[in-house]
C-alpha cells in the first residue's frame, strides 16, 4: 500500500526543508506500524515568490509541483494527489506545526475503521493553537455538529488521510484555505461516508500565517452552510421556519385573545396581522423549498441521503391527495370570510368589512398558491424522474441486446 504525502506550502522557505526532512524520518515509523509499504512525498509550490521550491529541489527523494502562479490552498493539494496516486493520500502543512509521525496512527485507523478520511484532531489540551483561531474552530465544529449530528472537533485540520477511491464521493473541493472544512463538510453530511479522528500535538508555525481570521472565517462557515444545502437542506431551512412560527403565534395571541373576549380587533392592531401575513407567508414558502430542494436532490445526487420521517411528512402535505383539499379549503374560507364584502361592492360600489377578514382572506389565498405551484413544480419533477428511469431501462436493454416485451418481427 503507497501513502502519498503532499506538502503545500506558499512561501514557507523557513520551514519547508525542516518540514520535509520530518516526513523522511517518519518513513519509517509509518511503514512499521501500518499497513504502508511505500511512501512518496510531494511538494507543491504554490506561486512562491522566496527559496520555498528551490529549498524543496534540493532535498533528493521528494517529487516538486511547481505553480507560476498563485492558485489556492486547495488547488496545491489535489495537484498532488493528482501526481502522486497512492492507494492513501493524505497531507499536512508546511509550517512545522503538524508531527508526519501521527500518519502512522492515521493510516493503521484509516484501514482498520473501514473510514474514508481520517482528520489529526488539534484541539487537544497541548495545543499551541492561537486563541482566536482556537474559538473560531469550536464554532465551526459546533455548526458541523448540529447540521450533521455527528461530533466533530476539528472541522479545518490540516493534517489528514484519505482512502484514495473516496476522492470521487469527495469532489468537487474548493481551491482556497477552506478545502479542508469542505472536505469535513462534505464527509460528515454524506451517510455514506465515514471519517474518525485521531488527536494530534499543534506546535506553533514558523513564520507568517496566510490565514485571515474575519475574511477566511467566514468563507469556511458558508462553506459549511453550503454542504448543508447541497445534502440536507432541511436542516438550514426547518430552524427558520420554526423561528417564523414561533414569531406568529407570539404576534398572534393578543389579537386573537382580545377579539374572543371582547368581539372587536383595535385598528392598531392591523400592524401585527400585516407582520404575522408576512411571517405565515414567509414560513410556506420556507416549507415549499425544503420539499422542492428534497426532490431536486433526489434527482441530481446519485446517492442522495435518506430523508427523515419530518421530511417526508413535508412532502405529502403537497401530494395531490393532500394539497388538493387543502387548496380548495383554503379559497373557501376566504371567499367565505369576504363573501358580504364582494356583495357590497356589486350592490352599493363600496366595502364595509373589517380589515381583518381581508388579511386573513389574503393569507389564505397566498398560502393556496404557494401550495399550488409548488405541487405543480413536484408534479414536473416526478414526471422528470420517471423519464429518466424509463431512459436507463431502455438504455440496459439495448445495451444488453434484449427485445422490448411484447414485440415481434416478422419475416419479409
Amino acid at each position: 500500500m503507497k501513502l502519498t504525502i503532499v506538502i503545500p506550502a506558499l512561501n514557507e522557505e523557513e520551514a519547508v526543508g525542516g518540514t520535509i526532512r520530518r516526513c523522511q524520518r517518519a518513513i519509517p515509523t509509518i511503514c512499521e506500524n501500518s499497513p504502508v509499504t511505500d511512501v512518496q512525498i510531494v511538494v507543491v509550490s504554490d506561486g512562491s515568490t522566496d527559496r520555498t521550491a528551490d529549498i524543496a529541489r534540493s532535498i533528493p527523494g521528494v517529487s516538486l509541483i511547481e505553480f507560476e502562479k498563485n492558485r489556492g490552498y486547495g488547488a496545491a493539494i489535489k495537484a498532488g494527489f493528482e501526481a502522486g496516486g497512492g492507494e492513501l493520500l493524505s497531507f499536512l502543512d508546511a509550517d512545522g506545526t503538524c508531527d508526519p509521525l501521527y500518519l502512522a496512527d492515521m493510516c493503521r485507523a484509516i484501514e482498520a475503521e473501514r473510514a474514508d478520511v481520517v482528520i489529526g484532531s488539534r484541539m487537544g489540551p497541548g495545543s499551541q493553537m492561537p486563541m482566536v483561531r482556537t474559538i473560531g474552530n469550536r464554532i465551526y465544529a459546533m455548526m458541523l455538529g448540529v447540521l450533521s449530528r455527528k461530533r466533530v472537533s476539528d472541522t479545518a485540520s490540516g493534517m489528514r488521510v484519505i482512502r484514495a477511491t473516496s476522492l470521487k464521493e469527495l469532489y468537487p473541493l474548493p481551491d482556497g484555505l477552506h478545502f479542508t472544512p469542505a472536505m469535513s463538510a462534505r464527509v460528515l453530511m454524506d451517510e455514506h461516508l465515514r471519517m474518525i479522528e485521531i488527536p494530534m500535538t499543534y506546535s506553533e508555525r514558523v513564520g507568517r500565517s496566510k490565514l485571515s481570521v474575519v475574511r477566511d472565517g467566514l468563507r469556511f462557515a458558508l462553506t459549511i452552510v453550503d454542504a448543508a444545502l447541497v445534502a440536507r437542506p432541511s436542516r438550514i431551512i426547518l430552524p427558520v421556519f420554526g423561528i417564523l412560527v414561533l414569531a406568529t403565534i407570539g404576534m398572534m395571541v393578543h389579537p386573537v385573545s382580545r377579539y374572543f373576549a371582547e368581539g372587536h380587533l383595535a385598528d392598531w392592531m392591523i400592524y401585527r396581522a400585516v407582520a404575522a401575513l408576512l411571517s405565515v407567508t414567509l414560513g410556506m414558502l420556507l416549507l415549499a423549498a425544503t420539499a422542492v430542494a428534497d426532490e431536486i436532490i433526489e434527482i441530481a445526487l446519485p446517492r442522495p441521503a435518506r430523508r427523515g420521517a419530518l421530511q417526508r411528512w413535508i412532502g405529502k402535505l403537497f401530494e395531490t391527495r393532500v394539497a388538493m383539499p387543502m387548496i380548495a379549503g383554503c379559497l373557501g374560507i376566504a371567499t367565505v370570510l369576504c363573501a358580504s364584502g364582494f356583495w357590497q361592492y356589486f350592490t352599493t360600489g363600496e366595502v364595509f368589512i373589517h380589515w381583518w377578514r381581508v388579511i386573513a382572506s389574503s393569507s389564505l389565498v397566498t398560502m393556496a398558491c404557494i401550495v399550488a405551484v409548488t405541487w405543480l413544480m413536484l408534479r414536473i419533477m416526478s414526471l422528470l424522474k420517471k423519464r429518466q428511469s424509463a431512459t436507463a431501462a431502455m438504455s440496459a436493454m439495448i445495451d444488453d441486446g434484449v427485445p422490448q416485451a411484447g414485440w415481434t418481427i416478422q419475416p419479409g
